[in-house]
Formats: structure tokens, sequence, C-alpha cells
């Protein structure tokens, strides 16, 4: 398994980052290699991604979900995948946003990028995307607030 764990952070407060994060259908925004999230329930989610030239589809099952502080999904078919989404509240109207990706390389074209540490950079690039999405609209997009444990 391929693990990445990065942190960014970003100038809205903690409800505004974890709300914007919820809305799953609005990654393919900040995520470079995300076609498309399409909520199927309230704790199932469909994926498209594209990796270098590879389309996979996958559905992942949230399996736990704090509103505000905390989301953890696995895949349920198709690719391995996990990840997990932390948010902690800073000063006044800042957010350290924590994330930690899983997930088992299976080309050799995908594993020699993540022995280059490509997929880092990709996953910081994305948090960087997702900080200037949301800073830059300063309200997220949409809210689900419920709960999964």
């Amino acid at each position: 398994m391929q693990t990445v764990e990065e942190t960014i952070d970003v100038e809205v407060p903690v409800r505004t980052a974890y709300d914007q994060w919820t809305r799953f259908e609005s990654f393919p925004n900040f995520m470079s290699r995300v076609d498309s999230v399409t909520q199927l329930t309230d704790g199932t989610n469909h994926w498209v991604v594209d990796i270098d030239g590879v389309k996979r589809e996958f559905d992942t099952e949230i399996i736990e979900q704090r509103p505000g502080e905390r989301i953890a999904w696995r895949s349920t078919d198709g690719e391995s995948h996990a990840g997990a989404v932390a948010f902690t509240p800073l000063k006044t109207g800042m957010t350290r946003v924590w994330v930690r990706l899983e997930w088992a390389p299976d080309t050799f074209t995908e594993k020699a990028g993540a022995a280059l540490g490509f997929d880092n950079m990709q996953v910081r690039a994305d948090l960087r995307r997702f900080k200037d999405f949301i800073e830059a609209r300063g309200t997220e997009t949409g809210v689900w607030r419920g709960e999964v444990h």
C-alpha cells in the first residue's frame, strides 16, 4: 500500500472547510485526477479517476464522519483506496486540514511514480488547489452535517 499524509492551513473557519469537503461532487474543482464523485447515499460515493490516462471507477463508503472534525472512507469494490481528513481550528478564522490517503498502485508507472514521490507532490498540489478554491469563495458550495460512526 502507498500512503501519503499532507497538511495545509486555510484561511477559513473549520465549519467552512469541513462543509466544503463534504461536498464530494466538488472534488474535481481541486483534485486534478478526479473526474467525478457521485454521492449515492449519505454514506456511499462513486468515484471516477484518471491516473496517467488510465480511467478507474470504484465505490467508497464513509466509515467515520464527525461534523467539523473528521471524515474517513474506504473502497468497497474496484480499487484499493482509503482516506481520512481531519480539521483542526487554529486561530480565529483559520483551519489546518490534514489528509491521509492509502491505495495500492497497480501498474509499473503507478509504482514508479509512488517510489519517486510523485503521489506526495500530487496530494500537496491538490491541497493547494483546495486552499485556493475555498479561500477565493469564502464559503462552502453546500453542506451535509450528518454523522457516521
